[in-house]
């Protein structure tokens, strides 16, 4: 219990000697964008106008985006120094197979390295793991869980850095997930960056 506490007041500490809060409004009231800076970082989130292009893959062709309540598109940034944590997901929708939506994801996947298929925390076929150690298993070192456990995904890049599409079949058609994370590189003694 201890341990909450000093990371609590530190956090209050920051807000009490420097910090700033920018929030803009959609026309709908909601918010669109989110700025807080502190003398020792920040969280930027914005809402609004994101598309697959911001995530670094194509959109499929015919897919549209997909956006309600909980699922919104994103690019979230926190960074406290070197310590730094991004996320940008863009969900779409297409009348399309799941398997069409695959293939063309696989194929456009390959511009980041090898690519890997993924149900849930399983590998589906071969490779198992990419050359930069990225695996489909959401182990500690990997930070956050996307799948849910019957989820098919196509993953490339490092733990650090990854190009993620989560594809779900909805029986009339396939909703996906565009994904990008650079997560912290928090394992000492690792010269793993990328």
């Amino acid at each position: 219990m201890k341990r909450c506490f000093l990371p609590l007041g530190l956090f209050a500490m920051l807000i009490a000697t420097g910090c700033r809060i920018q929030v803009d409004k959609a026309k709908n009231g909601d918010d669109k964008n989110v700025k807080i800076d502190t003398p020792m970082g920040g969280l930027h989130v914005r809402t609004n106008q994101m598309t697959a292009a911001d995530v670094g893959l194509p959109v499929y062709p015919g897919a549209q985006i997909f956006s309600d309540h909980d699922d919104k598109p994103a690019d979230i940034h926190m960074g406290f120094g070197k310590w730094q944590l991004r996320v940008k997901v863009v969900s779409y929708q297409t009348s399309d197979s799941q398997d069409k939506v695959l293939d063309f994801y696989h194929k456009n996947l390959g511009r980041y390295g090898d690519v890997i298929e993924c149900r849930g925390d399983n590998v589906v076929g071969t490779p198992t793991t990419t050359s930069e150690g990225l695996t489909c298993s959401n182990s500690k070192s990997e930070h956050v869980n996307l799948n849910e456990k019957d989820e098919l995904s196509l993953r490339a890049g490092s733990k650090h850095h990854q190009h993620i599409v989560g594809i779900k079949n909805t029986g009339s058609g396939t909703k996906f997930a565009l994904v990008e994370l650079e997560l912290p590189n928090i394992d000492e003694g690792s010269q793993d960056s990328q």
